[in-house]
């Protein structure tokens, strides 16, 4: 059975279950579109940082935060676009503005989209027109994001897109991650290493970036909390980024359509027509055993 409850906690917060599998998401439109929970018989998948999430002015640290209209950050926060420099922060803008849910259905799955147009304090930015509409489903131990990318200017619109999933966890010793990548770029040195499935979890933070993926799925076995949890993605992702800071009980593993600076470089930048409309789906399971 499932459903879909709103309660108004803070923000407005839409809650889909299927109560024969004992799962749950939570999901806050106004606060970036945002899912900030996903539980399964009452473990949290998701780590979120309640105190942090209480204050508006301050990003998200946990959940699954949306990144768009960039993934990663631009050199002094700054891109060119027909001769003309715009700014945009890490990550861009669409974890930090409201989002309208528009549709919510609980035949087969509990299913939920949220929508983000564009405005004149997006196009101040970023100038383009365009519509994002997520639809988040829950269906057992599966969470599926399905994405539309919609260019409504009359003009081509350049843009990379991805997630920053935030996934609790314990001891982080006991964490076997596997990417399927064969090397990775540290994003602090940029330097680039091979990869043989283990990292140094002593070292204050974790950022490299994977590339050159051979396949469309990774997972992360927990063996602390005895949780496998699997990542699919289509061909929209094309790096992976594992990302962790020392003493926090969370990884992310994030799917992102291009690296950073992408909007400058044209590396893997999805370029959609006037008119034009892109869709991409990530799919997460989450395996206790």
């Amino acid at each position: 059975m499932f459903t879909i409850a709103v309660q108004q906690q803070q923000y407005k917060t839409y809650i889909l279950s299927d109560e024969t599998a004992s799962s749950q998401l939570e999901v806050v439109p106004e606060r970036g579109g945002i899912i900030t929970r996903w539980r399964i018989q009452g473990q949290e998948i998701f780590y979120l940082d309640t105190e942090r999430f209480t204050h508006p002015d301050l990003s998200v640290r946990g959940g699954n935060p949306i990144l768009f209209p960039i993934c990663g950050n631009l050199p002094d926060n700054i891109y060119t676009y027909n001769g003309q420099q715009y700014t945009l922060k890490q990550h861009g803008f669409a974890r930090e503005l409201p989002w309208e849910a528009t549709e919510s259905k609980t035949e087969d799955k509990a299913s939920l989209t949220v929508v983000l147009n564009s405005n004149e304090q997006t196009k101040a930015v970023y100038p383009f027109d365009f519509r994002l509409a997520f639809t988040y489903e829950l269906q057992g131990n599966t969470l599926e994001v399905r994405q539309k990318y919609e260019n409504l200017s009359s003009t081509p619109m350049p843009f990379s897109a991805g997630f920053h999933p935030y996934f609790s966890c314990g001891d982080k010793t006991q964490l076997k991650v596997n990417i399927p990548s064969r090397q990775y770029q540290d994003n602090k040195t940029k330097e680039i290493h091979s990869f043989d499935g283990n990292f140094d979890f002593s070292q204050d933070e974790i950022d490299f970036v994977f590339g050159q993926l051979t396949s469309r799925s990774a997972s992360v076995i927990d063996n602390s909390r005895k949780l496998e949890l699997h990542l699919e993605y289509d061909d929209f992702s094309t790096y992976l980024v594992f990302w962790t800071v020392k003493g926090k009980e969370f990884y992310c593993l994030e799917p992102w359509s291009a690296t950073r600076n992408s909007l400058n470089t044209g590396e893997n930048l999805t370029v959609l027509e006037p008119g034009a409309s892109y869709s991409a789906s990530v799919r997460l399971r989450a395996d206790f055993f």
